[in-house]
């Protein structure tokens, strides 16, 4: 090539040798001449395929190809060669990009990309990109599997990553991988806790002691807690841990049991890594049902140091469950209360809702019993179980006395916005009390309304991304998934909309919102015969839900069937004197919109203002309403009712300073290097990172935040690499050979044979015996 610079379109191989540098510390001949059968195999094959070698770096190798499938043809020759006798274990990497060659280097995007997937490989595999899979497609003779996408360093977007699959290649799993960036990492559900007293009844037990530890954890900054719908989803199935763990896309799993006995209770407790599907801690409590409130704090807090020791940092307060001033005998009458709730029927709501006013009678002044009985009236009303003004009567009294008692509850805070938007529209004040709640304790239900009110005001892709937001923390939640089908709804996505109405009905067929969005989506799509048959066949959905009656309505007007449509809107009227006034008026206003009466809908909707009736504020997105957008008079409604669309603001992060200023960090970075070399704690198997942080005499969240700025590692890692160091060096010394694997683990520091083997192969790429056999042979 000449001198200038030549930019083109290239396939980028690298390769490098797995464990090569460890191998030249211990036997620097059998390194080198495994350098020279990797080259002698590279030089032979590139000549084959025609490749052009750019770069030889110790035991690493770039180069370049004209066709993409030459370079994995290559490929898959140099490994199949490097398996046979006296293996040489190499991971190589491919993308398909442009390049710059300079005529003494190579670079470029390109390049880079080529380099971070080469380096996710384990030894005997090929990974290649998807831009580069995509070249292969008419390639029979070439197998490739998805590993997912990933994010990869100084790569902006998700990369999706395949192996190549032909016979004799390792195609290794997602969790194999290394040198990912995984923004899923601080992630966790906590499952149902299994009841194991011999008294089936106790069960509201274990389900309130796992509530408590998933509002506990949700109070830790930076940790994202599964929410209680998706978490008990999955009470009493026997699904793999692995399958939960990706269905709620997180990276641990606590599951837990409860035992009482008279006075005495055993808690047992254990964190699962999902990824590589191993149990890293495990812990049994033997105490006093009188000290419940201290053992969920304790266990809670337990349980955060554990994960951040696993996970990383984040800061952890003091403490994480602050005890109710009531005494037990009451605070468990308030979980049984808890336990029939989230029943969600008719006949348990009752029953909860008589158990919390009889906690209330001995415990007035508690104020979360009268917050769940206003929760379980709102919901006999919402799902049409009560009429929902009566609903709302009911509840309002057991509202306000919550509110009266503490207003700095998460859940005053929601319900305060919902007071603010939906009775008494001002939506700037519904806003200040959601970031007030998510500041407390992030949830779904603040995101879910924070998106219910982005919507009023026509923000429906930052609406989308609340949702999403809801979502990840409460995937198996029919509100959340109807809520995202509504989005697309509104943005008239009606292909994207159709699949979320029924994915939540499928997991609650009583949920009285999809079916309307349904039947109107035929009706918007031009199925106006579809739409009527499914109104017709939609079974009632409470005594106060008109659905049916107007939807079939507006199918008659969409059939242009006059005489139908005119019974049915006299059928609507008739309903304005009663507790279905807001029902009937909305679909009032769809239905002359649909006939073209601007007038009379727009005269519907100052009527509707009159009485502040809450679907007013649905209207400003309704696709069906699309014709008033340009009437002044509903403009000018609209301003009144919403306002100017100013009020959603985000908030002001609190974003926490540096526990350290760089001086400190390096000063406290070199003092943990000699604290490690020069007293060896690690060498403790039941070293904790608050151990560790009362050597430094430095407080637990600064160590973890030294680990993480000044080591890039998480505690485990960081304790678990000096026990590696420390094995491999036993393991070289041949007097220590009469001990077993196990014991020379166990003399480094490694607490479990699982910790040790599943920490080993992500560092080392080999197991711990093929390693041994590695030594020993050589």
């Amino acid at each position: 090539m000449s001198e200038s610079k030549n930019r083109r379109i290239a396939a980028i191989m690298f390769t490098d040798i797995v464990g090569y540098t460890a191998l030249m510390q211990k036997d620097e001949t059998a390194a080198m001449a495994m350098r020279k059968r990797h080259r002698l195999t590279f030089n032979k094959n590139h000549s084959v395929y025609t490749g052009e070698i750019v770069q030889y770096y110790g035991d690493g190798t770039l180069s370049t190809f004209s066709s993409a499938v030459k370079a994995v043809e290559c490929a898959i020759a140099i490994q199949r060669t490097l398996q046979t006798v006296k293996t040489v274990p190499i991971r190589i990497g491919l993308h398909l990009g442009d390049i710059v060659f300079d005529g003494t280097e190579v670079y470029g995007d390109g390049v880079n990309l080529s380099s971070r997937i080469e380096s996710l490989g384990v030894a005997g595999s090929i990974l290649i990109s998807g831009k580069l899979n995509d070249e292969l497609k008419n390639q029979p003779q070439i197998v490739t599997k998805s590993l997912g996408f990933f994010e990869l360093k100084n790569i902006s977007k998700p990369v999706e990553v395949f192996a190549v699959a032909n016979e004799g290649l390792v195609v290794p799993k997602k969790s194999g991988l290394k040198n990912t960036f995984n923004k899923e990492d601080k992630t966790i559900v906590v499952l149902p806790f299994v009841n194991m007293s011999s008294d089936a009844d106790n069960e509201y037990f274990s389900d309130g002691m796992t509530e408590e530890i998933i509002n506990a954890l949700s109070k830790v900054k930076g940790l994202k807690v599964t929410s209680r719908t998706s978490s008990f989803h999955f009470k009493n199935k026997n699904i793999p841990i692995s399958d939960i763990g990706n269905a709620l896309n997180v990276s641990t799993i606590l599951e837990g049991s409860v035992r009482l006995s008279g006075k005495k209770m055993r808690i047992t407790a254990q964190l699962i890594d999902v990824v590589d599907d191993f149990h890293f801690w495990s812990e049994t409590f033997d105490r006093s049902i009188d000290d419940v409130f201290k053992v969920q704090d304790e266990v809670s807090m337990l349980i955060a140091d554990k994960l951040r020791e696993h996970l990383g940092h984040f800061n952890i307060g003091e403490q994480l469950i602050e005890a109710p001033n009531v005494p037990v005998d009451v605070y468990t009458a308030y979980l049984k209360g808890r336990y029939h709730l989230m029943k969600l029927t008719l006949p348990e709501t009752e029953k909860a809702i008589s158990i919390f006013k009889g906690v209330i009678e001995k415990e007035p002044n508690f104020p979360l019993p009268y917050l769940d009985i206003n929760q379980g009236y709102a919901f006999l009303g919402t799902m049409g179980l009560l009429p929902a003004f009566e609903a709302f009567q009911k509840a309002k009294p057991f509202l306000d006395k919550a509110l009266e008692l503490d207003t700095n509850l998460p859940e005053s805070q929601l319900n305060l916005a919902w007071i603010s938007c939906w009775q008494n529209w001002d939506l700037e004040g519904a806003y200040r009390h959601l970031n007030n709640a998510l500041e407390i304790r992030p949830s779904d239900e603040i995101y879910l309304t924070f998106s219910n009110i982005l919507t009023l005001e026509g923000k429906l892709k930052a609406a989308l991304n609340y949702i999403e937001k809801a979502l990840e923390l409460d995937p198996f939640s029919a509100m959340n998934i109807h809520y995202k089908g509504f989005l697309y709804y509104l943005m008239e996505k009606y292909g994207k909309a159709a699949p979320f109405f029924e994915k939540a009905l499928d997991l609650k067929p009583n949920l009285p919102f999809p079916p309307l969005y349904i039947g109107s989506i035929l009706l918007l799509e031009g199925q106006a015969k579809k739409g009527l048959t499914y109104f017709q066949n939609l079974p009632p959905l409470g005594p106060e839900d008109l659905t049916k009656q107007g939807g079939m309505t507006m199918a008659y007007i969409a059939l242009g069937n006059v005489t139908k449509a005119e019974e049915g809107i006299a059928e609507l009227e008739s309903y304005m004197q009663t507790n279905s006034m807001g029902s009937a008026l909305f679909f009032l206003i769809l239905c002359h919109t649909m006939k073209g009466n601007y007038n009379e809908a727009v005269d519907l909707i100052e009527k509707g203002m009159e009485f502040r009736l809450p679907r007013i504020l649905l209207l400003y997105t309704e696709p069906i309403l699309k014709p008033l957008r340009s009437n002044f008079r509903f403009q000018e409604l609209m301003r009144q009712a919403l306002g100017d669309g100013r009020a959603f603001k985000n908030p002001k992060r609190k974003y926490k300073k540096s526990l350290f200023d760089k001086t400190e960090l390096e000063q406290y970075h070199n003092q943990l290097k000699h604290l490690m070399s020069s007293e060896a704690p690690y060498l403790d198997p039941d070293l904790t990172l608050r151990d560790l942080a009362q050597m430094m005499e430095i407080p637990p969240n600064y160590l973890s935040q030294l680990l993480n700025e000044g080591f890039d590692k998480n505690f485990s890692e960081f304790v678990n690499s000096y026990r590696l160091e420390t094995f491999k060096s036993k393991a070289a010394d041949a007097s220590q050979r009469h001990l077993t694997i196990l014991a020379l683990a166990y003399d480094s520091g490694f607490n479990s044979k699982t910790v040790f083997n599943t920490y080993f192969k992500k560092s080392m790429k080999v197991t711990p015996k093929t390693y041994w056999k590695q030594l020993v042979e050589n």
